[in-house]
């Protein structure tokens, strides 16, 4: 005997992103031949109203779809959010809630984000800023951006960073793009890259003022030495 080989779908899970749970949420519905309950809800017949033998069995039915639309949505939504929902009557009543609470919050997202997107477009290293505090500012605006919706790959970050190094990273970013395939280089290694190179920049800085300032007292010490001697001859 064949069998069936059909994988039920799961009930999607609400995650705070309304808009994609909503239209998961909707599918889902419809697949079980529910979401007309749920869109338009029950009408009662008004009192007093008889009806028809028929007519009783459609309003059953609805009313159980209605049931069990209702424990799709209870499976869906954590017990916290489902508590702060007042009424729970009907399947539509939940949605309704649903989309009351969390449809503005996304429009205050959106908002957020394109604030995000605005700081990440302009965000540029410091002069005197160390690579880790530059990847740190970074990944926080990074980060903010996906929590708000983003999607953002590592290699818009990883050129991100690349494009807005001070200019004394000009022949490492260089470096970086001619060794390294850039699509696949993590920001664990560009990170580690750039500490290398700047490491060995504040080497040589360290050796270079400490050269200057040897130079400096050397001349200072010929200079007073000269005027010394210059001194010891006129009171000859």
């Amino acid at each position: 005997m064949a069998t069936d080989n059909f994988v039920q779908p799961a009930i999607p899970r609400f995650d705070g992103h309304y808009d994609h749970w909503s239209m998961l949420m909707e599918n889902f519905l419809r697949s079980k031949e529910y979401w007309l309950v749920v869109e338009s809800g029950i009408q009662e017949p008004p009192a007093g109203m008889a009806l028809t033998d028929p007519q009783k069995a459609e309003l059953e039915a609805r009313k159980l779809k209605d049931l069990k639309a209702k424990n799709y949505f209870f499976q869906a939504i954590d017990r916290s959010i489902l508590e702060t929902i007042l009424c729970k009557e009907t399947s539509k009543d939940i949605w309704d809630s649903m989309k009351k609470k969390y449809q503005g919050s996304v429009r205050v997202k959106c908002a957020q984000l394109q604030a995000l997107r605005k700081d990440f477009e302009i965000l540029a290293m410091k002069d005197g800023e160390s690579v880790t505090s530059y990847c740190a500012r970074t990944m926080e605006i990074s980060n903010k951006m996906r929590f708000h919706g983003e999607k953002m790959d590592d290699v818009t970050i990883v050129e991100k960073i690349l494009r807005s190094l001070t200019s004394k990273f000009n022949y490492v970013v260089c470096s970086i793009e001619e060794s390294k395939d850039i699509d696949a280089l993590s920001l664990d290694e560009l990170q580690s890259s750039l500490l290398v190179h700047e490491q060995k920049m504040n080497r040589s800085s360290t050796v270079e003022e400490q050269a200057l300032k040897a130079s400096t007292n050397t001349h200072s010490n010929n200079f007073r030495g000269r005027g010394r001697g210059r001194g010891r001859g006129r009171g000859d």
